[in-house]
């Protein structure tokens, strides 16, 4: 998947923009997807997929599954939310279960399921501003937006490390993988779990060995301690987006505002 992100990060059609302004953008609607009502959260997850998929051309299924991928880990944590253990107050719990041979329920209130209602919106917006930035941008044009922003130097080589550290362990991955399959490694649960194990001891051994051949060749070409980026260029947003983005902030500022006045 990394590969696949990186891919479409460099291809769609919003990777000519301000990369600058991309960012600011983003940080901007994740502010106000973190503070502001609910119903306007979800507008803003509506709008930035709006963005994404008509705007930016991202194919869909590659955009739905990084956004269910992240989502479930959101629905690993619903039983913490909802789920509760004890002896619920009359008219409490909207759904219980009674523990056989124990005096003890578990139930769920509803004011659980507003609680995870409410966390889901906010995850969702918030979710959707970083798959913007993520999506849209290519990964040296954002060392070069943070580069601007006055990131310390080490920082940035250490992201563009661990950047590139990440295709080498896909790499090796990927490998390890394709030959446990050819040599017939499908052979019940059991086996799969021990072949498992053992992959995950090659792949740190076989990922290392990548490493170091990585740091060697950086070695041989010259390097002094410090990784350069290529110079920040400037582009023109056009006007069409800037006025969208713009009037969009206002309004969900002023629908904020409209709310709190006549709660």
């Amino acid at each position: 998947m990394i590969r696949r992100i990186d891919v479409i990060s460099c291809s769609n059609a919003l990777s000519q923009v301000s990369p600058m302004w991309k960012s600011l953008f983003a940080a901007v609607m994740f502010a106000l997807a973190y503070v502001l009502h609910p119903a306007l959260q979800v507008l803003i997850t509506l709008w930035l997929m709006l963005w994404c998929l008509q705007y930016a051309k991202i194919p869909p299924r590659a955009y739905g599954q990084l956004f269910g991928t992240a989502l479930l880990f959101y629905g690993l944590s619903l039983p913490a939310l909802l789920v509760e253990l004890g002896r619920p107050a009359a008219g409490e719990a909207a759904l219980y279960l009674r523990i056989p041979g124990t005096a003890q329920f578990l139930y769920i209130t509803r004011a659980g399921g507003v609680r995870a209602a409410l966390l889901l919106a906010r995850i969702s917006a918030c979710l959707a501003c970083c798959l913007f930035i993520m999506l849209t941008t290519p990964f040296g044009e954002l060392l070069q937006v943070l580069r601007r922003l006055r990131m310390p130097q080490i920082v940035l080589e250490l992201m563009l490390v661990m950047y590139r550290f990440l295709f080498l362990l896909d790499d090796a991955a990927h490998g390890l993988l394709l030959a446990r399959r050819l040599r017939g490694g499908r052979r019940g649960f059991r086996f799969k779990l021990r072949e498992a194990a053992g992959m995950a001891a090659s792949l740190f051994a076989n990922t290392m060995h990548r490493y170091y051949g990585l740091s060697q060749g950086l070695a041989a070409r010259g390097f002094t301690g410090e990784i350069l980026l290529p110079p920040y260029v400037r582009r023109k947003v056009p006007r069409r987006f800037a006025f969208e983005a713009y009037a969009g902030i206002v309004l969900l500022a002023a629908a904020q505002l409209w709310m709190l006045w006549t709660r």
